[in-house]
């Protein structure tokens, strides 16, 4: 089924870097902000679950972050930025500076990664408790048209898809890190709209979501891969 047209534009773009000092360090945070009318569907600790939610924060930590409260702690952060009403927060300790953004007709998706702790999902090694080492690509994904419950469900699973391509086709061999998280927006339907029902990679929705995540994590995990690389062999190299 298509949707009707879109009322809105996703405008990723507007999101911004803005910083906050945090324990004598100051840190980058991204934040989106389009207000209410949107529903998003997320894996984040803050306003994870399927709800209305009127923004979304990407905080930068300092690697080796420990703290239990993240809930507590990216509540705080979103309060300190001035934003109001219910939101998503998502945490990494990768360079938010760093986010890559891609579009395609309508479809936005900006990514931060970073991929110093990678590997599969299916796998055995311990398990811990709190929050594993800090890796973490972080997915704010945004489409123009309504979705059906079903199809947010579905176009996490694509989103998902799209980012394991985009770790082998940067050289990665993983399927992601221990800390990944995902958020997918979508307009609130308004009288008389249609809510998209499918968003797998082959409907037109879904193909546009798989590229633009696979574009944007592509880039973000090969930047971030390249910077480690670099980083690694600065550290070898001999003191002349």
């Amino acid at each position: 089924m298509t949707a009707a047209l879109p009322t809105r534009t996703a405008a990723l773009s507007d999101a911004r870097i803005v910083e906050r000092g945090e324990d004598g360090t100051v840190l980058p945070m991204l934040v989106w902000a389009p207000g209410p009318g949107w529903r998003m569907l997320s894996s984040a600790v803050l306003g994870g679950g399927w709800d209305e939610r009127h923004w979304v924060v990407n905080a930068q930590v300092r690697g080796g972050y420990r703290r239990m409260d993240t809930y507590r702690h990216l509540s705080t952060i979103a309060a300190e930025a001035g934003l109001r009403g219910p939101g998503v927060g998502l945490m990494t300790a990768a360079s938010v500076r760093d986010v890559r953004r891609a579009a395609e007709e309508g479809a936005e998706a900006l990514v931060t990664a970073g991929v110093g702790v990678h590997g599969w999902a299916a796998t055995t090694g311990p398990s811990t408790a709190g929050p594993p080492p800090a890796g973490t690509i972080n997915i704010i994904a945004a489409l123009p048209v309504p979705l059906s419950p079903a199809a947010y469900v579905n176009a996490v699973a694509t989103a998902t898809e799209a980012k394991v391509q985009a770790l082998l086709d940067a050289g990665l061999d993983a399927s992601g890190t221990p800390t990944d998280a995902v958020c997918v927006a979508a307009p609130v339907a308004g009288d008389g709209q249609v809510e998209e029902m499918f968003m797998g990679p082959r409907s037109v929705w879904g193909a546009r979501l798989a590229r633009t995540v696979h574009a944007a994590t592509y880039q973000a995990c090969l930047h971030d891969r390249v910077t480690r690389e670099r980083e690694r062999d600065e550290r070898r190299a001999p003191v002349r």
